[in-house]
């Protein structure tokens, strides 16, 4: 598929991988809603892009909202054929922590969020795009999520986290073999250490030693560098059921 016949859903596209992949699909004449619960930025991203843009204030562990952004797309656009989730939170804490043992509070939030947000957003889509025309290689859309190298290489404190996005990996495959009957495609981004918000806080010498942390190249991730794997996934029709790191050949420590 090229970008530029891609209608697209970008999950937490108003900031971090999100954003950048909006970006680079809209560059190259794709059509896309930002599904974001940040309103602000969300539309005024929108509003800078153009035509080609547009936002819907969505919470992706919603059915309701995700089918009203979904909604608001096929009535825009006239379609969706690719979906990429984005949306996630990185929230860490202790299976036994200072204040105690991890709240279970704290881990069903983020499964909630990274897990079952990605599934709720993928059935849906689903729904969608077997409806469309197939194109000459049999084709109806492309699903792109983003797992996390702690899917593998948890740290110390990310036992939630780590369990969401190893989630995020294990459905990929059985969801691209189902998928394969409708001509849709489904793979997933294992990102390491990444120059997104969840690390814009941290103190610049904090920035710096997690990049040296990386073997090659010794720096964060930058978004784009997500956003061309999209790129390249959407546009790679043997690219199916995988699930691809993008680290730098990072193996992370246990904290």
């Amino acid at each position: 598929m090229n970008v530029k016949d891609c209608i697209a859903v970008v999950t937490g596209g108003a900031s971090g991988l999100g954003e950048a992949t909006v970006r680079n699909l809209a560059s190259g004449g794709g059509r896309v809603t930002i599904f974001d619960i940040q309103a602000d930025r969300g539309e005024a991203l929108a509003k800078e892009l153009g035509d080609n843009v547009i936002f819907a204030n969505t919470d992706i562990t919603s059915e309701e909202s995700v089918q009203a952004g979904i909604k608001k797309t096929v009535d825009t656009f006239g379609g969706i054929n690719v979906a990429v989730n984005c949306a996630g939170v990185g929230a860490a804490q202790k299976i036994l922590g200072k204040k105690g043992p991890m709240s279970l509070d704290h881990f069903n939030k983020v499964l909630q969020i990274n897990l079952v947000g990605t599934v709720n957003v993928i059935r849906l889509a689903v729904e969608q795009m077997v409806n469309n025309t197939p194109n000459e290689e049999g084709e109806r859309g492309v699903i792109v999520n983003t797992g996390s190298a702690a899917a593998t290489d948890g740290q110390i404190g990310q036992p939630a986290y780590s369990a969401s996005k190893a989630g995020v990996n294990g459905m990929t495959l059985p969801i691209a073999r189902e998928c394969a009957e409708y001509g849709i495609r489904v793979c997933t981004i294992n990102p390491g250490i990444f120059d997104t918000p969840m690390l814009a806080t941290l103190p610049e010498n904090v920035r710096d030693a997690l990049g040296k942390m990386v073997p090659f190249p010794q720096r964060l991730g930058r978004p784009s560098e997500y956003a061309k794997l999209v790129q390249h996934i959407i546009e790679n029709t043997m690219l199916n059921g995988e699930v691809i790191r993008l680290d730098g050949a990072i193996r992370m420590q246990p904290k």
